[in-house]
């Protein structure tokens, strides 16, 4: 149970920082910015990231792609931060594909695309 509660904790901590970051920088710019800004939120409070690590994408025993998620928290939660007008379809595809292919337990797609930070969890399917 104690491990669930760290898990939702986690969760809250990330939404938090997007909202503080929304909140400081305000939205209308690149996702990178946004990207950066929890960066180094995640840095002044001391939280373990990865930005930018590789997942090879195999079909049988061949490598296809490459995928790279924007960010991964607390090695266990993907974070994709997007600049759009409302998260699709597409981007949770994308997200399921991350999930499937590092095995992590969450996603969150963190949209700043407008005034209000939109989030979307996604939970792997298999």
């Amino acid at each position: 149970m104690d491990g669930m509660k760290n898990f939702d904790e986690q969760t809250a901590t990330i939404i938090g920082i997007a909202y503080e970051v929304m909140n400081e920088v305000g939205c209308g710019y690149r996702e990178k910015a946004y990207e950066r800004a929890m960066i180094r939120e995640f840095q002044l409070r001391a939280i373990p990231y990865d930005q930018q690590r590789q997942f090879p994408l195999f079909y049988k025993d061949t490598q296809i792609d490459i995928l790279i998620p924007d960010l991964i928290v607390f090695d266990n939660i993907i974070v994709d931060t997007k600049t759009i007008k409302v998260i699709t379809e597409r981007e949770l595809a994308q997200m399921l594909s991350y999930l499937k292919a590092t095995k992590l337990p969450l996603g969150l797609i963190i949209n700043f695309g407008n005034p209000k930070v939109e989030v979307k969890r996604v939970h792997p399917i298999w």
